[in-house]
């Protein structure tokens, strides 16, 4: 007890002697279920690995098949460069029975579709363009492509839509 009254007066403070305490060992059969979780873990991690090859082999043969890569321009269908103006005209006007404000901005659209195969107008030039409201030419773009003439394919690096005729099979 003199001891630790002479070191706190001293020191300020007494602490005790830390001694090597022995841990134990785990038991052999923890270490050895240790061991097989690290090796299934691993095993694991190997076939998602490998499933994510799979996935990306899969989606590039699906990009090769479509034509198209990320960052590739995707290649126009032939049969919507061969189009003329008045064949989408027939085309559109054989299958529906469509008000004006919806004949104004298929006018306006029809003839880049036809000679570039696309269209990337912002919603506020169609409704500059055809005097209607950028809500009123966008709910006319939704009837065409409900009715299947015209197909959203990507945007513009602008972000506005990029319509292409939808066309009957070849």
């Amino acid at each position: 007890m003199s001891k630790v009254i002479a070191t706190v007066q001293r020191e300020g403070s007494y602490a005790l002697e830390v001694s090597e305490v022995s841990r134990p060992a785990p038991p052999s059969e923890l270490m050895d279920a240790i061991v097989r979780l690290e090796m299934r873990t691993e095993r694991f991690h190997m076939e998602v690995l490998d499933s994510l090859h799979r996935s990306e082999q899969a989606w590039s043969r699906i990009l090769d098949a479509l034509g198209c890569r990320p960052g590739a321009e995707p290649q126009a269908d032939k049969r919507e460069l061969r189009l003329r103006t008045e064949d989408l005209f027939a085309q559109w006007k054989s299958r529906l029975s469509i008000t004006e404000d919806v004949w104004a901005v298929a006018v306006y659209i029809l003839p880049t579709l036809a000679e570039a195969g696309r269209v990337g107008h912002s919603l506020d030039t169609l409704a500059h363009r055809t005097g209607l409201s950028p809500q009123r030419v966008h709910a006319c773009l939704r009837f065409l492509q409900n009715h299947r003439c015209i197909r959203q394919q990507g945007v513009t690096d602008n972000g506005h839509p990029v319509y292409v005729a939808e066309l009957p099979p070849a």
